[in-house]
């Protein structure tokens, strides 16, 4: 099936240079080696049918064609050994402990800033750092991240490198248990026969991890009251709040469900009001609370940081944790794990530059065409230049952006991104991807045996978000008895 297949100067996930599949590949590979080219071209239609069935879609802003989309799936799993699984479940529990050290210490203390770590207005001059509101507040558990998506890649090397962390709002979890439903419709015989990691328990670890936080005030007779608040059906991720709440079995509200009365919210039902103790928001900090925040919000509750304030409900994640996964603050977080933990990072970053200094924007002006360029408040893949893939118009419009604005963008080599095949219209070919990788915490930190691994179905693209046009893929853990299997 891949006898055309070239692996170029990347490292690929499946393949070797020699044109022989990997170990940990070489079941999966004979399987689908058996299949006739109708076959193959069957499952692929099996798994896009489900996704449009199931109505699994996404939002994309500003496109003229419609802004409700399935997402794009490939068949073609990415399969990663149990050893290896073993480094990214450290390195990602080392990770969220430091940034938690961090967010909780900069709305305390700010040791790290006395200690000339993190310079003060890099912290102070963030306009996701929301010292006036939430400064000095203890909240549950001493946890600001309940909830963290991460971004991995693999260089030419098949190191595995952090690319970015979300600690606000990370989407694309539903995507995760889908993308399995869809993989057990299409290769049924895959998961009787080998060891592949369940997701059978992690929507009762996510659920648990957010009854952990039970406000300081909440009724302890009582289960605590958990609701989702969503934005509503325009937020790109309203599929990705449907399907938690759902799954979780709590509530899915919009600001206007809410209210609060003498600091204490409730929700309307049809039995009158009900008190909330636990609020997992997809809405930003901004929107929270036009009282507190922005005062022509109609998204929030009004009087809903008063009642956080007051230990009368909790907020996940934390207000505020925006200054942590800042792309500027992201050159510091291997820092942030030597100060508070006294170790080394075992995920490495990617090589970042600041424009901010004089010498770095010099070199970058220089050899834009060879770097990556992002705004480092932007996101989804949004106001970034690919240097090698842009035309000199699109590099002239960022020089002037940088120029104008160097505080606001950052540069980083262009990494050879790991490839992996996909199967589109009857062929497969090299695309490249990248995988988010979700950590739960509560009373106990969990890592989701996975994540969601992301692919640029466009041949030769490096952008793999989905607002972008990428799809996803399954990911596979192997257990110890599908290491030896394989």
């Amino acid at each position: 099936m891949l006898t055309n297949y070239q692996t170029g100067i990347f490292f690929d996930e499946m393949m070797q240079h020699s044109g022989e599949p990997k170990g940990h590949y070489q079941w999966f590979y004979q399987l689908v080696n058996q299949f006739s080219e109708r076959e193959l071209i069957n499952k692929h239609e099996t798994a896009q049918l489900n996704f449009l069935r199931q109505g699994i879609t996404f939002t994309v802003y500003n496109h003229t064609g419609g802004t409700e989309r399935t997402m794009p799936f490939d068949f073609v799993p990415i399969i990663i050994p149990r050893a290896d699984w073993k480094k990214i479940e450290e390195g990602m529990k080392q990770r969220m402990t430091a940034l938690n050290h961090f967010l909780d210490d900069i709305y305390h203390e700010q040791r790290i800033v006395e200690a000339g770590i993190i310079p003060r207005d890099l912290i102070e001059n963030n306009p996701n750092y929301y010292q006036r509101q939430v400064a000095n507040l203890e909240i549950p558990l001493k946890n600001h991240i309940f909830l963290a998506g991460v971004d991995l890649i693999r260089d030419e090397n098949g190191e595995y490198r952090v690319l970015e962390d979300n600690l606000r709002n990370p989407s694309g979890m539903s995507y995760v248990f889908q993308n399995r439903y869809v993989m057990r419709q299409v290769y049924p015989e895959l998961f009787f026969q080998h060891s592949i990691e369940t997701l059978e328990h992690q929507i009762s670890e996510l659920h648990q991890s957010v009854i952990s936080h039970a406000p300081d005030n909440a009724d302890s007779s009582k289960a605590p009251t958990a609701v989702l608040l969503t934005p509503g059906i325009y937020n790109s991720a309203y599929y990705d709040h449907v399907f938690l709440a759902q799954q979780m079995g709590i509530e899915l509200v919009e600001g206007r469900d809410l209210s609060v009365k003498d600091d204490v919210v409730y929700m309307k039902t049809i039995r009158g009001l009900k008190r909330v103790d636990i609020i997992y928001r997809r809405i930003d900090d901004d929107f929270l609370d036009p009282d507190a925040f922005r005062p022509d919000s109609a998204l929030g509750v009004a009087g809903l940081l008063r009642a956080y304030k007051k230990g009368n409900v909790s907020i996940l994640n934390g207000i505020g944790n925006g200054v942590a996964d800042d792309k500027a603050m992201y050159v510091y977080v291997p820092d942030m794990i030597r100060f508070y933990l006294d170790e080394e990072p075992i995920i490495p970053n990617v090589e970042t530059y600041f424009l901010s200094d004089s010498e770095k924007l010099d070199y970058v002006l220089d050899n834009i065409e060879k770097l990556v360029i992002k705004n480092v408040g932007a996101s989804g893949g949004y106001d970034m230049l690919i240097g090698p893939q842009s035309e000199e118009r699109e590099r002239e419009e960022f020089k002037r952006k940088i120029i104008e604005h160097p505080h606001q963008y950052i540069a980083q080599p262009t990494i050879k991104l790991s490839r992996a095949p996909a199967y589109q219209e009857g062929r497969f070919y090299p695309c490249h991807v990248d995988l988010r990788v979700f950590v739960m915490n509560g009373k106990e930190m969990n890592v989701l045996p996975g994540g969601l691994s992301r692919v640029a179905l466009k041949e030769g693209s490096l952008v793999v978000n989905s607002s972008q046009g990428g799809g996803g893929k399954d990911t596979w853990i192997l257990t110890e008895r599908g290491d030896k299997d394989a």
